[in-house]
């Protein structure tokens, strides 16, 4: 039952959107869910609430309006402080959490973006980058989750939120170069991993489906790759 208090403004295809709504279901919060369609016209209510990067995922929660994803799930996490918690309570684990999704924010999903909008030559440095950063990810989560089955241990918590959000992506990216990112021969861990993750009842109502999301990247690409051209049109006149 959705809260009266609690409001997303989000889109289906965004993994940044789907952090902040997993976060609200390993909560129980309610919540109403506004979708946005970002190809065409963002909402006055967006615009409203995210003045400054005018981007979702937005969490209203009374009247008050939180942005930017990873700070949303640790104000989620503060405020609902029911279990499970989702940042580790040691400073130091925390502090780790902490790096690596800034990680996956900062390197990791540029290099995502770079893949699916990018010219040919930028796209094979790109996805170097990844096959570099899964590895990076894969030796992350045998030191986090100390043998059990996520990076925050028994629970999903919040390096599982930032990686596993780009699940889906990974999954389109690796359709379109026919290159595997994650596998069991290269990433045993983070393959088992995104299994647990995909399927746990936090996240597979919200999860995307993969052939619809490679329709939206074909999209996205096609926009980025009509901007460029129509860029340099002007550049050379």
């Amino acid at each position: 039952m959705a809260d009266s208090n609690v409001k997303v403004l989000g889109t289906w295809a965004s993994p940044f959107v789907m952090r902040v709504r997993i976060a609200l279901h390993l909560k129980s919060v309610g919540y109403e869910y506004v979708e946005e369609n970002l190809l065409e016209a963002k909402s006055e209510l967006l615009l409203k609430s995210n003045p400054v990067h005018k981007k979702v995922p937005v969490l209203i929660h009374g009247d008050k309006p939180v942005c930017e994803s990873l700070i949303i799930v640790q104000y989620i996490d503060e405020v609902w402080t029911s279990a499970p918690s989702i940042l580790p309570s040691d400073p130091y684990d925390r502090a780790e959490s902490r790096f690596w999704a800034a990680y996956v924010n900062d390197k990791f999903f540029p290099a995502l973006r770079r893949v699916l909008i990018s010219t040919e030559e930028a796209r094979k440095v790109a996805m170097a980058e990844i096959l570099e950063g899964v590895v990076l990810l894969e030796e992350a989560f045998k030191k986090l989750s100390k043998g059990k089955a996520f990076f925050g241990g028994d629970n999903l918590g919040y390096v599982d939120l930032a990686v596993g959000s780009l699940l889906a992506w990974i999954k389109v990216i690796e359709k379109f170069t026919e290159t595997e990112a994650l596998s069991e021969a290269k990433t045993p861990s983070l393959a088992a991993w995104a299994d647990c993750f995909s399927s746990h009842a936090a996240v597979k109502d919200v999860f995307p489906d993969v052939d619809k999301l490679v329709d939206f990247g074909m999209k996205l690409r096609a926009k980025f790759s009509k901007a460029a051209t129509a860029a340099a049109a002007t550049t050379t006149n």
